[in-house]
């Protein structure tokens, strides 16, 4: 089963916002967090252990326009799709959105399966670009370079194809341990020639690239049967 990934939906309307966590989590694909206001979002988006695949945003805040919170959360180095909601279909107001920085706008009254798809839309055409950029550790992580790079020590790590699937499946999964099986099928699809041992060979070569000891990993650990991507302590990082 595929990690699922995370959206933060940011909505003033109660039942609205109830609603949309209810149908995104009820697809299958997606967890939802939940955010009445530009303020409380920020914070959320600040939580270092969550890490939100894409933010459904809501023009009319309370606290903000959502326009001006999208500019603030490009500048402030949020990369991930942005999908306006909105209830206006003003051209004006749909072009301001999107040179604020939204990838998408979607007015109200809207179905959750077109909202869905939009958003699955995004999410594809993100992962495969160059703002595709996470923070691993003391590493950025650039999966469509196949690239690490540690400013601290101006190195960088240059990844195979399935290291770098491995490490995009276990940053999706957050603080989760994922399974050794549900990596093999993510990563190697379902070969029957692919073992266990294949994974494992590919994640001592990987702990031999990014782990200050690799017999003593710190950031990726093995966890309950399986692996899990830990964020790297402060010391180990500077």
């Amino acid at each position: 089963m595929s990690a699922r990934r995370h959206i933060l939906i940011v909505e003033d309307d109660a039942d609205l916002r109830a609603t949309l966590v209810e149908q995104i989590e009820a697809d299958g694909g997606f967890t939802a967090d939940a955010a009445a206001d530009a303020c409380e979002a920020q914070a959320r988006l600040a939580d270092a252990d969550m890490r939100y695949a894409a933010i459904l945003l809501d023009i009319g805040l309370p606290d903000a326009d959502g326009r001006d919170l999208c500019a603030t959360l490009r500048r402030a180095g949020h990369r991930m799709p942005i999908i306006m909601l909105t209830g206006s279909h003003a051209e004006a107001d749909v072009v301001r959105g999107l040179d604020a920085g939204a990838n998408d706008y979607v007015a109200k009254p809207f179905r959750i399966t077109e909202l869905l798809a939009r958003v699955r839309a995004q999410l594809r055409v993100f992962d495969n670009s160059e703002d595709a950029v996470f923070l691993v550790g003391p590493y950025v992580f650039r999966p469509s370079a196949r690239l690490l790079v540690e400013p601290a020590r101006n190195r960088k790590v240059r990844l195979t194809d399935k290291e770098c699937a491995i490490l995009k499946f276990l940053y999706r999964a957050g603080a989760k341990s994922v399974a050794r099986q549900t990596l093999l099928h993510e990563v190697w699809g379902y070969s029957s020639a692919v073992s266990t041992h294949t994974l494992e060979t590919h994640v001592y070569r990987l702990r031999q690239k990014i782990e200050r000891e690799s017999a003593q990993p710190r950031l990726l650990v093995t966890d309950s049967g399986g692996y899990r991507l830990d964020a790297l302590p402060m010391a180990q990082a500077a």
